[in-house]
């Protein structure tokens, strides 16, 4: 597994959940404020945020770069 600290849409990514580590795909990349799930995230071009689509439940999450692994294919 690789680290990256900018990862790109169509990465496949890993990230921690409370039920573990999961792993998806990076589905979008935000680079101004929004809401997601209810939530406010602040994201810029300098700090963006991204859209992950979980491979096991297809549930989409919001997470910043250094919470996401780009993982090698």
């Amino acid at each position: 597994m690789s680290a990256s600290s900018t990862p790109s849409v169509g990465d496949h990514v890993s990230w921690k959940t409370p039920q573990g580590r999961t792993r998806g795909r990076v589905v979008d990349k935000r680079t101004s404020d929004f809401t997601f799930d209810g939530q406010q995230f602040r994201a810029s071009d300098d700090d963006p945020a991204f859209i992950v689509e979980s491979d096991k439940s297809g549930k989409q999450a919001a997470h910043k770069a250094s919470a996401l692994n780009v993982l090698k294919d």
